[in-house]
Formats: structure tokens, sequence, C-alpha cells
């Protein structure tokens, strides 16, 4: 059973963002300034990375640690109301992970997946990752 009326409901998810998180802005800022230039969000890549370098075919995502599933096996029995969509809903978007990571990689690029609090906890650990395999 869920906590909250559908109207709030539905006025929290409209709050969940698919692009722009602060996580993402955080590092592709930090690149800029360091001088990198990345297209955000491209359409033309499979799966729409947050950031990609396609002179150097490298895709960046930076994924949310609940709705993309970290420490799944163990953090699913957390969710306490409507589990049954969020475990559907969270255990596709780890298999569409899975399959946008082996199509781009059978074309060739280089992934980088990051999670959000280690983008905001580890900062400059992440832009060098990325800057190693822009080297």
């Amino acid at each position: 059973m869920d906590r909250h009326t559908p109207s709030q409901r539905s006025k929290n998810m409209r709050a969940v963002k698919s692009k722009g998180t602060k996580p993402e802005v955080m590092l592709s800022k930090a690149l800029w300034h360091l001088g990198y230039r990345y297209r955000k969000n491209n359409k033309t890549v499979f799966g729409k990375p947050d950031l990609t370098f396609k002179k150097y075919k490298l895709a960046v995502f930076v994924d949310s640690e609940f709705f993309h599933g970290k420490d799944w096996q163990i953090r699913k029995h957390d969710i306490k109301s409507n589990q049954e969509f969020w475990h559907k809903k969270i255990e596709r978007n780890i298999e569409r992970d899975k399959e946008v990571n082996e199509l781009l990689n059978n074309e060739g690029w280089k992934i980088l997946r990051f999670w959000d609090k280690e983008i905001i906890k580890n900062l400059e650990t992440c832009i060098n990752k990325i800057i190693t395999h822009l080297k």
C-alpha cells in the first residue's frame, strides 16, 4: 500500500529528472572547465548516454543508485510499498543497461558508468577515469 495519495505520488514522480541531475551537471561542468568537449544526452548514440565523446567513442552514463539497482540483490528487500511495480521496473532498468553496454561494446564504444553518489563523493576520481580513457 502506498503512503501517499495518487496526486502526491504523481507530484513526487514528476520531480524525478532523467537528465540534468546534480551529479550529471557536476561531472559535465568539471570536464568542460578542463577543456573537454562532449555532447549531452546524444540521441544518435544508442542508449542516449549522459555524455558522449564521439571522436574517442566514449560513452559516459550517470546512474541513479535507486533506479538502476545498485546492490540490487541486497537492497531490493528495502522497498516496502508497491514492491511488484518497483522490482519489475528496476530489474528491467538493470537488464536494459546490460543491453546498451553490449550493443555499444559491439560497435566499438568504451563505456563508463558512474553511480550518482560516487560522483558527488569522489568527483576527481571519476574525472580521472574519463581523462584516462580519452588519452
